[in-house]
């Protein structure tokens, strides 16, 4: 199992989406969800995972059973394996008993295990970093997803659910144990 997740903020509230599929390639999510917040920390420059994590975990925690990789929008690493990213500290609350894969629209000028990949007709690259798995591996997954745009399609669908630009499905699918 798979979850993309991506948080939305609105003052000192927040939405948390989570989209869950079952493979690569899927279109369409197994599951999805979203989660409301209240009074989220403030942002802190050099901090974001004071802010993101606690609403990353709140959605994990509406889950059943708990996805085996996690794709976040943010770094997993900020220069090397010491210095954790969003993804690092997730990576690490959960005991690294899932896999973190960071997917990142821009540069951060310090983290150096980074993968660069195009998508669709995109001449503009997505950044990959990993925890858990190989970031080969991790670039080839994110790669091998739905879509002919930069952005993947249920990568783009929690962005889209934390904004509220659309609304979760009704009747999600079985996801295959």
């Amino acid at each position: 199992m798979i979850a993309a997740i991506d948080v939305a903020y609105n003052d000192n509230n927040a939405t948390a989406a989570c989209v869950v599929f079952e493979r690569w390639p899927d279109a369409a999510p197994a599951f999805e969800t979203t989660c409301e917040i209240a009074n989220v920390a403030p942002y802190e420059p050099g901090q974001f995972y004071r802010r993101e994590l606690p609403c990353i975990l709140a959605v994990l925690n509406i889950l059943e059973q708990r996805p085996d990789i996690i794709v976040i929008d943010g770094y997993v690493w900020l220069s090397d394996e010491q210095e954790p990213g969003l993804g690092g500290h997730l990576y690490a609350e959960l005991e690294k008993r899932a896999a973190v894969i960071g997917v990142a629209k821009t540069r951060f000028s310090r983290a150096q295990a980074v993968a660069e990949i195009c998508r669709g007709k995109s001449q503009t690259p997505l950044y990959i970093t990993a925890a858990g798995l190989p970031l080969a591996e991790a670039a080839s997954c994110i790669q091998n997803m739905h879509g002919g745009f930069r952005i993947p399609t249920l990568i783009r669908r929690a962005d889209q659910l934390c904004r509220g630009t659309i609304h979760v499905q009704e009747t999600p699918r079985k996801i295959a144990k």
